[in-house]
Formats: structure tokens, C-alpha cells, sequence
């Protein structure tokens, strides 16, 4: 009979093929199997918040696994063992003299494709801000130019959305050697563009890019009222496309909101999928600083984690950074570093509450319904001003914490229950109504 250690190893095995790297050393990494009874396995895990996200994420996965490996498992629970945990926070395979022990790893990009070696998969972490990008990313690998096309990711900066367009065509890469790839950011194509009509070499430009199988362009939204650049991205978007060729865009906006987009880009963007990455939930961003910690041999403590990943909220970017930060000390003084050196370093890094004055927000607001900020104090019950008015409300009372008074006061004297009110109806609106969540997220985007 199969041992307790053996059964164990055997699943893991399985399931580290069926899931990224970091995931699985995030999750799976001080797991074991303390024993069996009554058809019950019995994992061990080192804190709750382990306990929980196995529970919650992975509990059918190894329940499927262990019954493929024992017949006598029917059931799985997760509990905290203190056996035996890995304290020690250079992993013994990295403990080395400093002058040994590089701070940073080189990854340079192929010429031909510009793609960075660095953005993979096995070093995406998945969670609820970018799941359902994540998803559409692997349907387009199965079936590059099919699924999908064109593929548009939009989201603020910082949240990842770089490294997962380049991973779609670094697995590209792996799976189909004879397809040819580019990555390029807008700015890059355009500049491409002016030169090539500035040295009279349009034809060539034309054929430069239509000749890829996969195309990903970052940062569309730069193409912003660059209307020779539209026209030629426009051609090459049909060309491309027409042929089952697979295109990726990346944006800090939805399309629709890129300022000076022309109508008919917009409609081919909105042909294929579009989706949002969100700003990480805290368990995700727990799970970027143990993934990455991990990548460099380091193992923090669940204390140092959770502080990190609740002191910087809203950018993946910036919390990797901050975390550079912390594994550089680390690693210069050989040494565990306690929480207040952790606050110590990453103080800087920890970005205020922006405040923000009530007549900023009715600004923004009414620039993005296109109407006059007076109209939004005044006493009208035209529709498009009653909507401004009421999400100005919104964003005061839930992004600001301006109290209903104040807010009813400063937008011409409005009593304190028609503020309730409108804040009510907003909130009860957005469950349902697609397009008032999407204003909703392109506004607060504004403030950042």
C-alpha cells in the first residue's frame, strides 16, 4: 500500500502540471499529508489563509487527484500542522557569500519578436482581477487567430496587463515554432510609420507587419488622434484579421472611451473580446509578494505578506517594486528582516489617500458626460444632468467619504435625503446596468 509521503508526492506531481509555478509554490509548496481515516485525507497546511484558499480554489482538484491515486479517498479537509515548517528565509540552496548571490536576474527581448523571456505564465498570478482575462488568454493559445480575435485588454497601469499579452506569445512561441510573432507598442508602430513614409518606404512598412502571425500592440490608447496612424493600423487590423491572423491590443481604456478614436477601429476592436484587469483583491496580492519572494529563494513570513500587500493596494507594479526593495535588504544582510524594517523600507513607497476637492470631482464628471459643471449645481430635471448630478453624489459619499450634508450643501443647496437617495439609486443601478458600471470605472480612473 501506498504511503501517506508517497500518495502525497504523487499528487502534487499532477497538479503542478495543471497549474502555473508560482501558484503552485504559493499554495502547494509546505502542504502534506498527515494521514487517512475513514476515507477522509487529512492536509496539512501552515496558516489559515492557506487553509482557506485551498479550501475555497483547489478542493475539487485534489480530491479528483488523490481518488485517481486510492480508491479509499472520499472526502478531503484541510487543517493547520505545524510540521515541520520552513522558517528559514534564504532557502538553503540559495545561502551563499553576498558576492555570489545576484540581486537581479538579465532578461534581455529577441530582436526579431520583442518579446521578453521574462513574461510567462508560470510567473502570472491568477485571481479575481484577472481571471476572466486569463481565461481568454489560454482559449487564444489553443486556438491562436480563431478564439478570440482580436483580443482587447484594457485596465490602469501597473495591474499586469503587459506581462500577460507577452506571455500569450511567449507560449505561442513554445507551441507553434513555425508562426512568426511581434510584439510593439503603439508608439513604436507609429514612429515605424513616419519613417517609413518619410524615407518613401510605405509599401515596405505595409509588408513588414502584415507578415506576422501574431501581432500584439501595446498601449493603444496612444493612437489617440494620430489619424494617418489610425488609417494604416486600420488596414492592417482587415489584412491581419481576414487571414485567421491573431491580434492583441492593450489599453489603460476601454475603446470606447479612447479620446479621438475613430468609429470603425472601435467596432473592430469590439468584434472580438473585450476585458477588463481590475485592481487585485488582497488574497491575490498576498499571493503576488509570496510568488515573486519565492522567486528569488526567499520565504517571508505571513506577518511581512499581509503588510505589504495591505499597504499597497492598487498596482502590481508598485508592489513588486516595494518588494525588490525588502529582498534586496534581505539579501545584503543574509539575514531575516523584521516588520518595522519592512515599514521602514517601503514607507516612501506607500502612496497617501489623493484628496480631492468636490468642485474636481464635478468637473470630471461632467467632462465625461460631455455637459456644463454649472448645470450639475443648478435645479434642472433633464435627464443627462440628473445622471451627472447623481454619480457626482456617488463618487463624493463612496470614494470620499463626504458626508450626505456637505454633498447636498455644495451642489446648490440640495437637502440631505435627496442625496441618500441618489446615492441609493446609483448603487442599486450598477448591479444590473453594464454600461452605467463601465462610466462608472472610466470616471474613477480619472482621478488616478
Amino acid at each position: 500500500m501506498i504511503d501517506n509521503k508517497q500518495l502525497w508526492d504523487s499528487c502534487l506531481a499532477e497538479i503542478e502540471q495543471n497549474v502555473s509555478k508560482a501558484n503552485f509554490i504559493t499554495w502547494f509548496k509546505n502542504t502534506h499529508l498527515q494521514k487517512q481515516d475513514h476515507g477522509i485525507a487529512f492536509i496539512g497546511v501552515p496558516n489559515e489563509f492557506i487553509r482557506d484558499w485551498l479550501q475555497n480554489k483547489y478542493e475539487k482538484v485534489i480530491l479528483k487527484t488523490l481518488m485517481n491515486y486510492s480508491n479509499a479517498i472520499r472526502g478531503v479537509k484541510f487543517t493547520i500542522s505545524k510540521t515541520p515548517p520552513k522558517n528559514k528565509v534564504i532557502q538553503r540552496n540559495s545561502i551563499q557569500a553576498f558576492n555570489e548571490l545576484p540581486l537581479t536576474e538579465t532578461y534581455t527581448s529577441n530582436q526579431e519578436d520583442s518579446l521578453n523571456p521574462r513574461y510567462t505564465f508560470k510567473t502570472f498570478i491568477v485571481g479575481s482581477f484577472n481571471e476572466l482575462a486569463f481565461a481568454a488568454a489560454q482559449a487564444i493559445i489553443n486556438k491562436p487567430g480563431v478564439s478570440y480575435n482580436p483580443f482587447f485588454v484594457y485596465g490602469p497601469s501597473g495591474l499586469g496587463k503587459t506581462h500577460l499579452i507577452q506571455a500569450v506569445g511567449n507560449e505561442i512561441k513554445i507551441r507553434y515554432p513555425h508562426k512568426t510573432i511581434k510584439y510593439i507598442s503603439l508608439e513604436k508602430f507609429a514612429i515605424d510609420y513616419v519613417n517609413a513614409l518619410r524615407n518613401n518606404k510605405p509599401n515596405e512598412f505595409k509588408q513588414k507587419y502584415r507578415k506576422y502571425d501574431v501581432l500584439i500592440m501595446d498601449d493603444i490608447q496612444f493612437i489617440s488622434n494620430k489619424e494617418k496612424t489610425q488609417e494604416e493600423l486600420f488596414h492592417l487590423f482587415n489584412n491581419l484579421y481576414e487571414t485567421n491572423k491573431q491580434i492583441i491590443f492593450s489599453s489603460d481604456k476601454h475603446p470606447n472611451y479612447i479620446p479621438g478614436l475613430e468609429d470603425r477601429l472601435k467596432t473592430r476592436f469590439s468584434s472580438g473580446m473585450i476585458v477588463d484587469v481590475t485592481e487585485p483583491d488582497f488574497e491575490s496580492r498576498v499571493a503576488i509578494v509570496r510568488s515573486k519572494a519565492s522567486e528569488s529563494g526567499i520565504e517571508l513570513s505571513e506577518e511581512i505578506s499581509e503588510y505589504i500587500a495591505s499597504s499597497i493596494s492598487n498596482s502590481v507594479r508598485e508592489l513588486e517594486g516595494s518588494l525588490n526593495t525588502i529582498i534586496c535588504q534581505i539579501q545584503l544582510k543574509n539575514r531575516e528582516i523584521s516588520l518595522q524594517e519592512v515599514k521602514n523600507l517601503i514607507k516612501n513607497n506607500i502612496k497617501p489617500k489623493k484628496n480631492i476637492s468636490i468642485p474636481e470631482v464635478v468637473k470630471i464628471v461632467s467632462d465625461f458626460y460631455n455637459i456644463d459643471e454649472q448645470s450639475i449645481y443648478e435645479k434642472t430635471r433633464r435627464k443627462e444632468i440628473v445622471r451627472a448630478r447623481q454619480m457626482v453624489m456617488f463618487i463624493l459619499r463612496e470614494d470620499f467619504n463626504v458626508s450626505y450634508p456637505l454633498i447636498g450643501q455644495k451642489l446648490g443647496g440640495k437637502d440631505h435625503t435627496t442625496v441618500i437617495h441618489s446615492c441609493s439609486k446609483i448603487k442599486d443601478e450598477l448591479k444590473n446596468d453594464v454600461e452605467l458600471t463601465g462610466d462608472l470605472e472610466q470616471i474613477r480612473a480619472m482621478f488616478s
